[in-house]
């Protein structure tokens, strides 16, 4: 099979659903988003992060797949067989893990800057690509039904990938890089 198959040469894109749709649609742009998220998330793995950090990474990679699956296929008309969704599980998943970095790590007192080790750098790029993917998601569901998950994992996400990145850092014995408002060298 080859990899290239043509279609998109006018600029439209096929939908799991067979629906096909501009390339610069809504729903192209939010799972496009989610793929990018996934992408930086690959990137931060390559810091080889501990066992702790690593196989919450994995899964979520994984999981962003289920994401990217979820917003490309409509609700509506259902479609022929099974696609994976977002359920509430996968947001209660984030939750625990970010209420457990948390009773570890340091209280925040002001704000921090991306930063500290590589990992959590990337990780901090990571959270960021998510609010637009989220963004994008939220905008979905104002002109279509995209379920009740999609926004919700995302919005955790961005909170998940905030607290890791802290952890990564932490984890390494790197504190934090602090925002001092009007800071002059």
């Amino acid at each position: 099979m080859k990899i290239y198959t043509k279609t998109g040469d006018d600029g439209t894109t096929g939908l799991f659903g067979g629906q096909r749709v501009a390339k610069y649609a809504l729903r192209i742009t939010a799972y496009g988003t989610v793929d990018e998220l996934n992408a930086v998330v690959g990137i931060a793995l390559t810091h080889n992060p501990t066992h702790r950090l690593k196989h919450p990474l994995e899964h979520l990679s994984s999981l962003l797949f289920t994401v990217g699956s979820d917003l490309a296929t409509p609700l509506e008309p259902p479609a022929k067989y099974n696609i994976p969704r977002i359920e509430s599980e996968h947001v209660e998943w984030l939750e625990h893990l970010i209420d457990e970095f948390q009773e570890e790590l340091p209280e925040l007192k002001n704000f921090i800057l991306p930063g500290g080790t590589p990992l959590a750098a990337h990780l901090h790029h990571a959270r960021t690509v998510c609010r637009r993917a989220e963004r994008a998601a939220v905008e979905l569901s104002h002109s279509e039904n995209i379920g009740s998950f999609a926004v919700q994992f995302l919005n955790r996400l961005s909170d998940f990938l905030f607290v890791t990145a802290r952890m990564a850092n932490f984890l390494d014995g790197v504190e934090d890089v602090p925002w001092i408002p009007n800071e002059r060298k």
